[in-house]
């Protein structure tokens, strides 16, 4: 039985990997890095960044980003912004650069990002676009301007889907978490005598209003 579950997990894992590096004829891809952008309501736009090596999550490598330079939803821009910062920084502290990046979106996004990489930066990194069907669930891979269809039964397939799903879910908490703490820091801004400094030491503290309530006064 051990030995079972360890076969079913290469399978889903460097047997994903490899079959997902046949599919868009690249070399084995050990390394993913793969993005999402939040802005419920166009506020507080956010980017988070997964990592993928052989197939599993490496959740120390995960990265978020607060968007400093675009206001609002713009999908273009929002991505050129977080590939900039991201692989300018691997390149300047000389890290190893990943073997995909995948881009949640089609078209736009795997475009913006190609632009930084290529024109800007000097880089070849294969860039392909998760692309959902219209019930919002992963179709297709769009990959030099072609849609490449994995087989909906196929450890690639389901691979690309647990990346997809996990990039959505750390930006969505990202974002929520940063929409919680900006709302909070309004109400107190309207407290007499609570400066900054203090706004952030009861935010880091307590979380939320209702935590603050429950305090003592010490």
């Amino acid at each position: 039985e051990k030995f079972l579950l360890i076969e079913r997990s290469k399978h889903k894992t460097v047997g994903a990997i490899q079959e997902l590096s046949e599919a868009l004829g690249i070399a084995y891809i050990e390394t993913i890095e793969a993005f999402d952008h939040s802005n419920i309501q166009g506020t507080n736009p956010v980017s988070a960044m997964v990592v993928y090596k052989d197939g599993k999550p490496e959740r120390k490598a995960y990265r978020k980003y607060k968007i400093k330079t675009v206001e609002g939803s713009h999908e273009f821009a929002t991505t050129q912004e977080v590939i900039r910062r991201r692989y300018t920084r691997l390149l300047r502290e000389q890290k190893p650069l990943p073997d995909l990046i995948l881009m949640d979106g089609g078209k736009i996004q795997v475009r913006a990002a190609k632009e930084v990489l290529e024109d800007e930066l000097g880089l070849v990194i294969p860039v392909a676009g998760m692309v959902k069907d219209n019930k919002h669930r992963t179709a297709s891979l769009l990959f030099n301007d072609e849609l490449v269809e994995l087989d909906p039964r196929s450890q690639a397939f389901h691979l690309v889907q647990r990346i997809q799903d996990e990039v959505h879910r750390f930006a969505i908490t990202f974002h929520r978490e940063l929409r919680g703490k900006r709302a909070m820091s309004s109400v107190l801004n309207g407290v007499k005598g609570l400066g900054k400094k203090k706004i952030s030491a009861l935010i880091e503290r307590f979380k939320d209003i209702s935590g603050i309530a429950k305090a003592t006064k010490e």
